[in-house]
């Protein structure tokens, strides 16, 4: 996109509007993102603000290699992975972790669907979700998404190909 070209050449140099134009355009695709991967709206809201902390700290490291979008879900999915290692430390997050119902009534009570995907999503280890989501759902190819990741590609089809198994098992449970 030509607009979003020239809002990251006037925000590396220093152009506040052009920094606030970038980060309104992707808010909301980091942010939806970011609740499939956590289930919690709001620590994707969280983990979404601190994605566009991130981006305005370090706009001057963007070179332009991979889609702004791509560099943007590669901040925000690091993020979740130190977060999720930070709260794995706590006793407190053993007990709430996994807690599909609370996105589910979140979703419900703003008139919002929760579709049997999402479901079955939730019930997928983090690694597997995210991995399924960056490939087929928004599109990245393996090299991407090991990228994303700081893993192997190899790594990243495994993660896909497992997630995508308990998937099938659990929409087919009699062809197990």
């Amino acid at each position: 996109m030509p607009q979003e070209r020239e809002w990251i050449k006037r925000a590396k140099q220093g152009d506040a509007a052009a920094l606030a134009s970038l980060i309104q355009h992707h808010y909301s695709y980091v942010y939806k993102y970011l609740v499939k991967v956590t289930m919690e709206p709001k620590t994707a809201e969280d983990l979404t603000q601190d994605t566009m902390l991130k981006c305005m700290e370090n706009i001057q490291r963007y070179d332009g290699t991979s889609a702004f979008s791509s560099w943007l879900m590669t901040i925000a999915t690091r993020l979740f992975i130190d977060v999720t290692r930070r709260r794995k430390r706590e006793r407190q997050w053993l007990a709430e972790e996994g807690r599909p119902d609370r996105l589910k009534w979140h979703f419900e009570a703003n008139q919002e669907e929760w579709s049997d995907l999402l479901e079955l999503l939730s019930r997928l280890s983090a690694e597997h979700r995210i991995a399924i989501l960056l490939k087929h759902y928004y599109g990245y190819s393996y090299d991407e998404i090991g990228s994303m990741l700081n893993i192997p590609a190899g790594t990243v089809k495994s993660r896909v190909a497992y997630g995508l198994r308990e998937l099938r098992k659990e929409l087919n449970p009699h062809e197990s």
